[in-house]
């Protein structure tokens, strides 16, 4: 006989269960990049005002909350996916301001931001305008901005030619560097990053200037053709505005400020307002500026000419290098050949990125005397990095020179560092042309990898193009590959002609 008191329980459970935001409902997958750090996303996505309003909106949706991490620039690229696939996301929320790109796929704002800027507190920058002043030796002042923001452009835009301007994919990083290394001289961020490292954190090292330009928009955005996540959206917003949630969230990061109160005003207007019209000029510079073909040549052309300072200058130091080690750990001593052993094994074990991060970031902060400038922390990296390879290139080389002529050399007086030097090397290089040759190519491919200590070399010129002008990527990812096989491929041409010239004995 049934109990009607296990049928009320087993009823209610399973109200509950259908309830339930994991009931019948995807997860509200939200893009974001954990490299701009506090306040925003940080402690492994544990912790930030957007892992609070994600978490939120989310739970108002019926909905569960689950954090994708990208690229920041890239993060709208994964809403192109298909909904329901695991590379894709369903909205971005991680500061992305307002922009013409992208108005017809944004929620209403869920903050209102300014562009502050940071510098050092014992510095001579006292205002914006200091800026445009030269330091004492006539250099120009030296400011980091993240890539692809707002910000960037409006420094461009501002400034132009008045400052040394360089991009930074770490928030966090930019104003380390401004705190510790004495050739960066500011930082421009959103004020929301400037209150938490400055303020919040309490760096001594550090004080904010103030505020510039007219105020703009944190906006959440969604597929185009998703208008029903949208609305969905915009109405959570509107009631965590209305009901105080926001303002208790913001609070608890110190990031509430009087700006906040025009977000009452958006709640009860038409969204988004036209871009075209903007109240201001000084908002207008934050959007990307026209494409202009004759610019776009000169900077290609200038990334591609530090793309190969970087290879001419880095290569040759690691084929020296790997010719030492590799001498060393055949022929010498016990102390030569470990510290040459593990110094091989460190660095082909180690990635090249990791390896520059610690070079340019880790050691200055360490040990302040080795503190350098990005495009000379890039060459000794190269250099190092493909010292290693080398290293065992070269050993390979003189291993297959059999043993008998290094004998015979020494049967005839000669020193083994002349016998070496005379008879064993100049045959080994022959023998090693080929691969080193192929490692001088594939370092023109690598030196991508030096964006991430500040130098725009040629791919991230490509992501700066990209990131003002989405519209072109073909044309530009289709440019960029051109260069690079215009500069590689004469290096390939050459590499046969050495060979063929070794072969036939005239090298």
């Amino acid at each position: 006989m049934n109990d009607p008191r296990r049928s009320t329980i087993a009823i209610g459970l399973l109200v509950l269960l259908g309830a339930s935001p994991a009931a019948g409902q995807p997860p509200l997958r939200w893009g974001m990049d954990e490299t701009g750090g506090a306040p925003y996303v940080y402690d492994n996505r544990t912790k930030g005002f957007e892992v609070e309003l994600a978490e939120y909106l989310a739970k108002e949706l019926g909905r569960t909350s689950t954090p994708v991490s990208g690229d920041w620039n890239k993060l709208p690229e994964l809403l192109k996916k298909e909904a329901g696939d695991q590379n894709g996301i369903d909205i971005v929320l991680n500061g992305y301001e307002l922009s013409k790109t992208f108005r017809d796929q944004a929620s209403i704002p869920y903050y209102v931001y300014r562009l502050a800027m940071t510098v050092k507190k014992d510095g001579s920058i006292k205002s914006w305008d200091d800026l445009r002043r030269r330091k004492p030796d006539g250099s120009k002042n030296k400011v980091i901005v993240l890539t692809g923001s707002a910000a960037l452009r409006y420094m461009q835009a501002e400034f132009k030619d008045e400052i040394e301007l360089e991009s930074s994919d770490d928030v966090s990083n930019a104003f380390d560097l401004v705190a510790r290394n004495r050739d960066y001289d500011a930082t421009v961020q959103d004020n929301p990053a400037a209150t938490f490292y400055v303020h919040t954190k309490g760096d001594d090292r550090l004080r904010v200037v103030g505020e510039k330009r007219a105020d703009n928009y944190y906006v959440i955005l969604t597929r185009p053709d998703d208008k029903q996540l949208r609305t969905d959206i915009d109405q959570a917003l509107r009631k965590a505005i209305r009901d105080g949630t926001l303002e208790e969230i913001y609070r608890r990061y110190g990031i509430w400020n009087e700006d906040q109160e025009r977000l009452y005003y958006w709640t009860a207007q038409a969204w988004p307002p036209g871009i075209e019209n903007a109240e201001n000029e000084e908002r207008k510079k934050a959007e990307s500026p026209p494409l202009s073909w004759s610019n776009l040549l000169e900077s290609l052309g200038l990334a591609a000419t530090r793309t190969i300072l970087l290879a001419v200058a880095s290569f040759p130091i690691a084929v020296l290098v790997g010719l030492l080690i590799a001498i060393a750990r055949l022929y010498g001593p016990l102390w030569l050949r470990i510290p040459g052993t593990i110094y091989v094994e460190v660095i082909r074990g180690t990635p090249l990125l990791l390896q520059l991060f610690m070079l340019f970031y880790v050691l200055p902060a360490a040990f302040p005397i080795f503190t350098m400038p990005p495009i000379q922390a890039g060459i000794i990296g190269l250099a190092l990095n493909y010292s290693a390879y080398e290293a065992e290139n070269f050993r390979a080389g003189l291993q297959a020179i059999p043993k008998g002529q290094m004998e015979a050399a020494l049967s005839l007086g000669m020193s083994p560092f002349t016998a070496i030097r005379r008879i064993v090397v100049p045959q080994a290089v022959r023998i090693v042309i080929p691969p080193i040759t192929n490692d001088f190519i594939a370092l023109f491919k690598d030196t991508s990898v030096c964006s991430v200590i500040l130098i725009t070399e040629l791919s991230r010129q490509y992501n700066v193009l990209y990131n003002n002008h989405r519209e072109h990527i073909l044309v530009f990812a289709a440019m960029t590959a051109l260069i690079y096989l215009m500069m590689s491929y004469p290096l390939s041409l050459l590499a046969r002609y050495v060979e063929r010239r070794f072969r036939q004995g005239r090298g």
